[in-house]
């Protein structure tokens, strides 16, 4: 990775004088914590038990970091027949259904749970609320990963909100015992758009006990909101089923950018986004390691966005201890598991 100073002073790229075309790079972007783990879990797995190691769906949803991971011998697949038996598996960073871990140890896989902890969070959540006998409005997309598995920790109980289309097919038991949970990476504003309709429907509905959309998601729109009002143009770095990082380019349109687009690489900007832009958003999604961020800027630099100004809008220091299973397997091979692990 390369290194950064995160002030703007220290990051002309081009090596030239800035000409009054700026860039202004979003913070915090990029990995969180979840991500961070996740990807460390695999390549920890790979280390201590060897290539092949199986990976359920993506661990991360981000184009990069799959490949890198395949290439040292990961093996990523869709459903947990696919994995020989005895073999080592993990579970992405988006959580599994519980009927998923069931089908793993039906195969005898030595199972290694990826999920983030405040994915794992939610889940806790829908137990919870089930066993006490609520109806859970579940505020998500239809189909994304974590959807499936936080719903599958109580199919009965649970109903998706995906949009206010689907806000009419909502039937509910006792409208005394009915909670809001959502996904962890949806647009706070839009997620509480729905949720107010929702309470419109519902005067009674409850609230989840603690934000159930993490720390990395809001923060990175709160930055890319500042960005987005002084840019003409916002280059947000992530891949298309990267639902945090679609959100980014919504929320960057919304605070009045003139225009906002996603790239997976630096090779897919496009030279007509540039016409009259006098500034350039930056900001890049959680699954997002940074040398992909410092390529984008290499390619604004040679365009002549040489003069970057960091916007940043909140520190982060979070960190999650890896997998305890993980973290057994290092200890019996004498390795230190103490400390929690350490951002790329």
């Amino acid at each position: 990775m390369t290194a950064f100073k995160d002030t703007a002073d220290d990051r002309h790229l081009s090596g030239e004088q800035p000409t009054g075309k700026k860039v202004f790079l979003a913070s915090p972007r990029g990995y969180c914590a979840g991500v961070d783990r996740a990807v460390i879990a695999v390549e920890k797995a790979l280390e201590h038990h060897g290539s092949p190691v199986y990976v359920r769906k993506q661990i991360v949803h981000n184009k990069h970091v799959v490949s890198s991971l395949e290439a040292r011998g990961a093996v990523f697949v869709d459903e947990v027949d696919e994995v020989p038996e005895g073999s080592v598996l993990v579970f992405s960073a988006h959580g599994v259904s519980p009927a998923v871990v069931a089908a793993a140890q039906a195969r005898n896989l030595q199972t290694i749970d990826a999920t983030c902890p405040l994915v794992t969070k939610v889940h806790r959540e829908v137990i919870r609320y089930a066993n006490e006998g609520y109806d859970i409005l579940l505020v998500g997309h239809k189909g994304h990963e974590e959807v499936d598995g936080t719903m599958g920790e109580a199919p009965e109980k649970v109903q998706l909100v995906d949009g206010p289309k689907s806000l009419k097919d909502i039937k509910v038991n006792d409208p005394e015992k009915v909670i809001w949970l959502s996904q962890t990476t949806l647009s706070v504003d839009e997620t509480m758009e729905t949720v107010n309709v929702l309470k419109k429907m519902l005067p009674t509905l409850q609230a989840p006990p603690s934000d159930d959309i993490c720390y990395a998601t809001q923060n990175r729109q709160v930055a890319i909101k500042k960005v987005g009002a002084v840019s003409d143009l916002v280059i947000v770095v992530g891949s298309a089923n990267s639902s945090n990082t679609v959100r980014l380019v919504e929320v960057a349109l919304q605070a009045g950018a003139d225009a906002a687009y996603r790239v997976d690489f630096a090779s897919e900007i496009k030279d007509e986004w540039f016409d009259g832009v006098e500034s350039v958003g930056v900001s890049s999604g959680a699954s997002v390691p940074e040398e992909l961020v410092d390529e984008v800027l290499a390619d604004l630099a040679r365009r002549g966005y040489g003069d970057v100004e960091l916007v940043q809008t909140a520190e982060e220091d979070v960190q999650f201890s890896l997998p305890a299973e993980l973290r057994k397997t290092m200890k019996a091979a004498g390795e230190n598991t103490t400390n929690k692990i350490k951002r790329h």
